[in-house]
């Protein structure tokens, strides 16, 4: 509310004097208004969802005789995240012959050139369809509902009946970061991969790393042992 106040002090001396005004603004009512404003947008301003990630973790519990979870050896794929951001890779189950074979595990790196070019390749069919579908979301042409229920039906049809869909297996070492993990599963999201976990390194996978890097590190304290009388054998024949 505004208030003007007029000061006269009549004529002094004979002489006209202009009125002097003071202008006051009451500001308060502002305040409450501000306040309303505030409440009114907060109400009806949509709040940011959090996005969450589908990520299946290997389970604890042993798992009962002939009801195993077995991926198809065709399209296994399973990622190593070692040190200094370097990520190997390989295709199919370790078997014993792996070992003797140094073109098994392959290193590749981070990014469109390295791991997310060899995952698309694995899922070439199943990006596509998806890809579309993301196109037709991003129009509006298709709600959210719809587009899961389309993207669970690809992916369950490439899985189970066209058997295409590859199955990435994603094992950290205790030499990798959280970005590296952070990194692939974002490469997950990227090429539409529909069945991936996160699992503890086997013997069988560290000894695929040093014999790849020559780098002890990824060793238990029982394999360095065994690699150690095994390089003194040899040396006395």
């Amino acid at each position: 509310m505004a208030e003007v106040q007029a000061n006269d002090h009549g004529n002094e001396g004979g002489k006209n004097k202009q009125k002097k005004q003071t202008l006051r603004v009451d500001f308060t009512p502002m305040v409450d208004m501000n306040m309303l404003l505030i409440t009114f947008f907060m109400f009806c301003t949509t709040l940011l969802k959090p996005q969450t990630m589908n990520l299946s973790m290997p389970s604890k519990d042993k798992p009962i005789e002939g009801n195993e979870n077995k991926v198809r050896e065709s399209g296994a794929v399973t990622l190593l995240l070692g040190t200094d951001n370097e990520i190997y890779y390989y295709f199919g189950m370790l078997k014993d012959e792996v070992y003797q074979d140094t073109t098994f595990l392959k290193q590749t790196a981070y990014g469109a050139d390295g791991i997310r070019k060899i995952l698309l390749e694995k899922n070439t069919g199943t990006y596509e369809k998806i890809q579309e579908l993301k196109v037709q979301l991003h129009n509006k042409e298709i709600p959210d509902s719809i587009f899961k229920k389309k993207t669970n039906e690809i992916q369950d049809e490439a899985m189970k009946v066209l058997k295409i869909a590859p199955t990435v297996m994603i094992k950290p070492t205790d030499f990798s970061s959280y970005k590296n993990m952070v990194d692939a599963l974002d490469e997950m999201v990227v090429c539409n991969i529909g069945t991936y976990a996160v699992m503890d390194l086997v013997d069988g996978d560290r000894y695929l790393l040093y014999k790849k890097t020559n780098n002890p590190i990824y060793l238990t304290e029982e394999q360095i042992k065994q690699t150690q009388t095994q390089t003194i054998q040899s040396r006395r024949r």
